[in-house]
């Protein structure tokens, strides 16, 4: 499916989402402070948790992986985008769920490649923030209730192409995922074109051609699969914001 929204649509909806985000209370607090440790490496990540889990029931997890500009050692920049949507009270409520916002150190890529290529072949191991996630994941599938048939992943520029990686390197894992203005290796994608991928670029995005997202499509497409893509009519490389903010995304 390929979705591109006119302009005089895409303005309308930015408008609304901006008066709807300024009224939002900033709840980036719930993602509590946490460190892992893998291998050898160090992985700072934020946990927001369900409001009550309840005896017996097992929830979704959502592992989030931020752009390039929230590196660092912070572990408070990796939630500057989307992660306050997934935070409020009536998300929490209608959706709860576990959500993991890892924090790639600066130097690092969640994907060890040159962005601003037209193509690139997925390395032959993962780069060491994506193998920590990777391992940080396992770990809290044996720690927390969470439902082993519902984990989900996103992310927008860098980590857009680390969701792509992710999604070749362990297809088994992953129940659905939204890479944003990213990209991949359509080489690979075979492997994992029976998991609902929902792709999202904005047409005017020079940072990460759209031609990334489009040929991962096209190629997932030719191999059986059956994505889904939006590509924003007028969007730079910012997609993530009326990603994010649309109600269908979360269902």
């Amino acid at each position: 499916m390929f979705r591109r929204f006119p302009f005089s649509l895409l303005t309308l909806v930015a408008a609304m989402t901006a008066t709807s985000r300024a009224a939002d209370p900033d709840h980036r607090d719930r993602f509590q402070e946490q460190t892992f440790e893998a291998a050898g490496h160090k992985l700072l990540y934020r946990r927001l948790s369900p409001q009550k889990v309840e005896p017996g029931v097992k929830y979704p997890l959502v592992v989030f992986l931020h752009g390039a500009g929230e590196r660092g050692a912070d572990n408070q920049k990796q939630l500057v985008h989307g992660m306050n949507d997934f935070a409020q009270d009536a998300m929490m409520a209608k959706y709860p769920a576990f959500v993991i916002a890892p924090q790639c150190p600066e130097g690092k890529k969640w994907v060890e490649v040159d962005w601003t290529h037209d193509a690139h072949t997925t390395p032959q191991e993962p780069s060491e923030p994506l193998a920590a996630t990777l391992a940080l994941i396992d770990d809290l599938l044996k720690s927390e209730p969470i439902d082993k048939s519902r984990v989900y992943i996103t992310g927008l520029s860098m980590g857009g192409y680390g969701t792509w990686d992710a999604l070749e390197r362990r297809p088994e894992l992953f129940a659905a995922a939204a890479p944003i203005c990213g990209g991949g290796d359509p080489a690979g994608v075979a492997k994992y074109k029976d998991v609902p991928i929902w792709a999202f670029h904005g047409d005017k995005d020079t940072a990460v051609k759209p031609h990334r997202s489009r040929e991962m499509i096209a190629a997932l497409k030719a191999a059986g699969g059956q994505p889904k893509y939006t590509e924003y009519a007028g969007v730079g490389h910012n997609s993530w914001a009326p990603t994010y903010s649309d109600p269908a995304l979360y269902e």
